[in-house]
């Protein structure tokens, strides 16, 4: 009977020693992810088409005309432009656990050594609807004499583009799932709330406007970045979090520039207490600070 029980011990031992080398060895195989054009051009359908295609083997797709449905009813103004509990939402209407947003254009450019020529581009947004936050943001394009020989260039970086998603959400699935939460900290008071009595909020010694990117005014982005900060009682930041993103550089702009500011920290009846902080940055096309 022992014997029996020992040798039942080391069967069950393997079979969960097998089962945890799969989580480890196959963490997105059946993750479910849906592929969104909020901006349908022929361009931007044969770009995802083909960019489905190339992910199909790691990930389950799912329908595309479901998936729309689905993010179409929530109406989004500025569905490259979310915020985290916005594609959280959209996330869990599709009933993804991650989707992405992409946009496919062609441009004319100019440049004094080629005068005029073709760029095929693509924008793609990589969305955790666990979190929702932008996990992945890739910019690609060719350029060359006509469309149709740019987007050639454009169509053949997709099998490597689907490689670096699917790298990049194998490792987020695993750090979300031991991400530690947030700790608790006291958020800015309503106005006329008793907590607002005797109340000074967290300042930046220097207010510091953080950089329009170069990338964003080449694609002539308009978009609005928020970041929430934890400011210690000695004004030094704990902790910054994007919880509305843009992509093209906007949300690093935006995290670098509020880390190199100093902070008053906020307090109540003189005393120094740490604080939750939500600012809000607004960019709009003008030329780039190198250029300015």
């Amino acid at each position: 009977m022992r014997h029996y029980q020992n040798n039942l011990c080391k069967f069950a031992l393997i079979v969960i020693s097998f089962l945890f080398f799969l989580s480890l060895t196959f963490p997105v195989a059946a993750q479910k992810l849906a592929v969104l054009v909020p901006e349908k051009t022929a361009q931007t359908k044969q770009f995802a088409e083909k960019l489905e295609t190339s992910l199909s083997p790691n990930f389950k797709i799912l329908d595309d005309s479901l998936s729309e449905i689905a993010f179409l009813s929530a109406k989004h103004e500025k569905p490259f432009n979310l915020s985290l509990e916005e594609a959280k939402n959209v996330g869990a209407a599709i009933g993804c656990d991650y989707f992405l947003l992409i946009k496919a254009e062609n441009l004319v450019r100019y440049s004094f050594e080629r005068k005029e020529y073709q760029e095929s581009y693509a924008a793609v947004y990589a969305i955790s609807s666990r979190t929702g936050r932008l996990i992945f943001w890739k910019l690609a394009g060719g350029e060359a004499e006509n469309a149709e020989k740019a987007d050639g260039k454009l169509f053949a970086l997709i099998n490597d583009l689907a490689a670096e998603i699917s790298d990049k959400l194998k490792s987020t699935t695993k750090e979300e799932l031991n991400e530690k939460p947030a700790p608790k900290l006291e958020e800015l008071p309503a106005e006329d709330s008793p907590e607002a009595k005797n109340f000074r909020p967290p300042l930046p010694y220097r207010s510091i406007k953080p950089s329009y990117t170069r990338t964003a005014y080449l694609y002539s982005v308009e978009a609005t970045v928020d970041i929430e900060i934890d400011v210690d009682e000695n004004g030094k930041i704990l902790r910054t979090k994007i919880v509305r993103w843009a992509g093209f550089g906007l949300d690093e702009s935006v995290t670098e520039t509020v880390r190199k500011m100093n902070w008053r920290p906020a307090s109540r009846n003189g005393k120094p207490l740490p604080m939750r902080v939500l600012l809000r940055y607004n960019f709009k096309k003008t030329k780039p600070d190198d250029e300015q």
